[in-house]
């Protein structure tokens, strides 16, 4: 089998899956008790005859049809590139997402990035200090930041950088009545990156020792030190690139990770992002928000799943495709 009809094979496995997540989605979103319509009733307006206004509103919605064909008319909707309108404010769907995209697209990314840059070198240090005292303290620290949940680290870390010390904003991507510049900006960002990385940091942590600990039992190593190389050398240059390999497969994994992490983080520390909006919407069951956004999120696990998969067999000379 080529690489080219195998990543055909991956992606038209992924479009099942994909429709599925919608399925699912848009099954427990309609089992979820409340109404949609009565958060954009006026009471004042339903004198006389309120539950034919409920039932005159429902029917402009949409709400009134069977749910099959409501999920059946998503779907020709999602077919012309349209993914709805907001029942709330009636506003397109894709634009609102298009809002909240960049500002998460930095969070989890700067989060990302700052927990492969604390969790591998800990995982080194680890595996190569083995059963010793930073082996263990290492350890203990992992499983600190992977038991603390993230709207305590959060709240903590807002009690102390922000209130005490001063040292940090509260919340916001920027400084009300100031122009935007790139200092404030980092200032906003960093205390939600860092709470959202430390979710991240402990399995970075735990895989890259594992990974370490089992190259360094491997044979080819043993070679390279009868040779005479220098064990900065022989861990550098043999061991680190094949022990960092998995860690390619467990940043694929970190994607609905990193997500599910933002939408926390994002409410604490009133991030404009699309954590705060998919909130909002579950909480006035606006629909074709929830739907939108389950899609956009859904790609992207399908899409990082494909290209880690690809990425794994580039990198790794072990793997074949069969």
């Amino acid at each position: 089998m080529t690489r080219g009809t195998w990543i055909l094979r991956r992606l038209a496995i992924s479009v099942p899956v994909f429709f599925g997540i919608t399925l699912l989605t848009f099954t427990l979103v309609r089992l979820t008790p409340g109404d949609p319509v009565l958060y954009l009733i006026d009471p004042a307006a339903m004198t006389g005859a309120p539950e034919e206004f409920i039932a005159a509103r429902r029917a402009e919605l949409g709400l009134d049809r069977p749910a099959p064909i409501q999920y059946l008319a998503w779907l020709r909707e999602l077919g012309q590139g349209n993914l709805g309108y907001s029942h709330i404010n009636g506003r397109p769907v894709l634009a609102m997402i298009a809002e909240r995209v960049e500002p998460t697209t930095r969070l989890m990314g700067t989060a990302l990035l700052l927990a492969l840059l604390i969790g591998i070198p800990l995982g080194i240090v680890a595996a190569l200090k083995q059963y010793s005292v930073l082996d263990y303290a290492i350890a203990v620290l992992s499983l600190a930041v992977i038991s603390a949940p993230a709207f305590f680290l959060a709240l903590g870390a807002i009690y102390v950088f922000s209130l005490r010390l001063d040292l940090t904003p509260i919340g916001g991507m920027g400084t009300i009545g100031r122009t935007p510049n790139l200092l404030d900006a980092a200032r906003h960002l960093v205390l939600p990156a860092v709470i959202l990385a430390l979710s991240l940091t402990g399995p970075i942590v735990r895989y890259t020792r594992a990974s370490l600990l089992e190259v360094l039992t491997q044979d080819y190593l043993a070679t390279a030190r009868a040779k005479g190389l220098r064990q900065r050398i022989v861990v550098t240059r043999h061991a680190l690139p094949n022990a960092l390999i998995p860690i390619i497969s467990v940043v694929g994994v970190m994607i609905p990770l990193l997500f599910g992490g933002s939408v926390i983080v994002e409410q604490i520390f009133s991030w404009p992002g699309m954590g705060q909006l998919v909130l909002a919407a579950i909480g006035q069951r606006d629909y074709p928000v929830i739907m939108g956004i389950t899609m956009i999120v859904a790609l992207l696990v399908l899409a990082s799943s494909v290209l880690t998969d690809i990425a794994y067999t580039m990198v790794d000379p072990r793997i074949r495709i069969a």
